[in-house]
């Protein structure tokens, strides 16, 4: 496809991460970059389509079974995938096989769209995101090779140091806020060739100080509020997506959202 080109559809395949998570919106419901790209899409070309198929803690072996025939089938200007980092945070993970299924995934749909839009996730500092940056690294590493094989762009959200700022992340510390979905909305824009409006990579201004107790106290919070959950749902097997439907499952025009300045 022709960067620049007016893009007449869009179609988002993943997790949590594509569903928006947690980019909360006064209804309840879950706004996140995908939305906010199909947004300013729609706002170039009349009649814009955006379908979004993803569904929160899905691995790459459920968004291939279940969101990666239905997107191709689509046959839209662009599709964005992004999966396989739910695997890596396995105890438990089998990278020849998270490579094989992704492979799968990038053969089935390139051939399928106008242009195939892959991403390397954004990374942070850390003890607990230490032990899973090797498989991470593996699987960002698989989608540079996918994505020269079969003409596919990779955003790489991976290598923006802004993007680890843990102001730009929820209180369940795996999913970005509202801004942290702008800016990622910004990078696949700017991937597509589109016009920048800003710096998406820019670093946030110098953070204050925090002290000991306050962070001993968020910590606690954390692990009781998401971490105590999620380790359970590990336990038994269990996933947040379970018996969810896909965000939104047709390729239909898309209205953006009216909000009040209020956010009401």
């Amino acid at each position: 496809m022709e960067m620049n080109a007016k893009y007449t559809s869009l179609v988002a395949v993943g997790d949590s991460f594509t569903e928006g998570m947690s980019d909360l919106l006064p209804d309840g419901s879950y706004r996140g970059w995908a939305d906010l790209l199909a947004g300013r899409l729609a706002a170039r070309a009349p009649g814009f389509r955006y379908a979004n198929l993803a569904v929160r803690g899905k691995l790459i072996g459920q968004i291939l079974d279940e969101q990666v025939d239905t997107a191709a089938a689509m046959s839209a200007d662009v599709v964005t995938l992004v999966g396989g980092l739910n695997d890596t945070l396995r105890p438990s993970c089998d990278m020849g096989r998270v490579r094989g299924l992704l492979t799968e995934a990038v053969e089935r749909l390139a051939p399928s769209c106008g242009q195939l839009v892959l991403m390397r996730s954004p990374g942070r500092d850390g003890p607990v995101m230490e032990r899973f940056r090797p498989r991470m690294e593996e699987l960002f590493s698989c989608m540079d090779e996918l994505a020269a094989r079969h003409g596919a762009l990779v955003v790489d959200l991976y290598g923006a140091r802004a993007l680890g700022d843990q102001r730009l992340w929820d209180t369940d510390r795996l999913h970005l806020t509202a801004e942290g979905h702008r800016r990622v909305a910004e990078a696949v824009w700017q991937t597509l060739g589109l016009p920048a409006e800003d710096d998406w990579r820019a670093e946030l201004p110098p953070a204050e100080p925090v002290r000991w107790l306050t962070r001993r106290a968020e910590d606690a919070r954390f692990a009781r509020r998401h971490l105590g959950p999620w380790i359970v749902r590990r336990v038994t097997g269990r996933s947040s997506g379970d018996g969810r439907p896909a965000k939104r499952p047709e390729l239909l025009p898309y209205e953006v959202p009216v909000l009040s300045p209020s956010g009401d």
